[in-house]
C-alpha cells in the first residue's frame, strides 16, 4: 500500500503525456549516469598509468 502511496505523490497531478515525458527523461539521465561512469572508469586507467610511466 505504502507504494501506491509513494507512487501518487510522484505522479499524482501530472497528465499522461507528462509522465511519458518524465519516463522518458529519467530513461535517458540513467543512460548519461552510466556513460559518466564508463568515462570516470577509463579515466582513472589512464591515469594510474600515466602515473605509472613518469
Amino acid at each position: 500500500m505504502a507504494t501506491f502511496y509513494k507512487w501518487q505523490a510522484k505522479l499524482g497531478g501530472m497528465d499522461a503525456s507528462l509522465i511519458a515525458r518524465m519516463k522518458e527523461l529519467e530513461a535517458k539521465n540513467a543512460c548519461l549516469k552510466k556513460m559518466y561512469i564508463e568515462i570516470q572508469i577509463k579515466n582513472d586507467l589512464l591515469l594510474e598509468v600515466l602515473g605509472k610511466k613518469s
